[in-house]
């Protein structure tokens, strides 16, 4: 398959991207060639458009099929594995805020809890356990309200987003411009969206 210039600009930007949120680049770019043409796609098919090593783009999908990201599919009289990713946006935020909450936020979750249950705690000073302890109920109260946020349609996610400004200034209780700070800016247009 030919890459387009807006196909290939968006397959490496996302690849760039990946390196920037600790993934590898074949494995971001993969997965952008599979969101930009919404199809499935067969691993010969992404070597030659991408210009891969098969083993990297079957690395690579393996790894994408562990987080959930990319599903296995097949094509009738076509023994070939596909591969394809969901097109909604949407879905696939929850899924990487899912699967790196999973990975890497429960586990210092739960070794942070263990720290602050253990008695030899105690002998650290009270500063640092004071951090162990604040750690934990910051990292708690942001799994608790993650968990919130993945429960919410796109359509009440995207307005809870579009809020973020004005929430800030209703939790502070006062008006941020009156202390000298720059006012925000104005949120962007609403769009007509229906709830699930």
């Amino acid at each position: 398959m030919q890459l387009s210039d807006i196909a290939r600009r968006f397959v490496v930007h996302w690849g760039e991207m990946g390196t920037a949120w600790g993934v590898n680049r074949t494995v971001a770019q993969i997965h952008a060639l599979l969101f930009f043409h919404g199809r499935p796609l067969h691993a010969e098919e992404i070597c030659e458009t991408l210009v891969v090593a098969r083993s990297n783009v079957s690395n690579s999908l393996k790894e994408l099929v562990n987080w959930n990201l990319v599903r296995v599919t097949h094509m009738l009289g076509d023994r070939r594995d596909y591969f394809e990713t969901s097109a909604d946006v949407w879905e696939l935020f929850r899924t990487v805020v899912r699967e790196r909450k999973q990975r890497e936020f429960e586990p210092t979750v739960r070794m942070l809890r263990e720290l602050s249950e253990r008695p030899d705690l105690a002998a650290e000073t009270p500063d640092a356990q004071d951090r162990v302890r604040e750690t934990l109920r910051l990292m708690e109260s942001l799994g608790v309200w993650a968990d919130e946020m993945l429960r919410l349609s796109p359509s009440t996610l995207d307005k809870v987003l579009r809020l973020g400004a004005s929430v800030q200034r209703f939790v502070r209780g006062d008006d941020a411009s009156a202390k000298g700070a720059p006012p925000p800016p104005p949120p962007p247009p609403a769009r007509a969206t229906v709830d699930e």
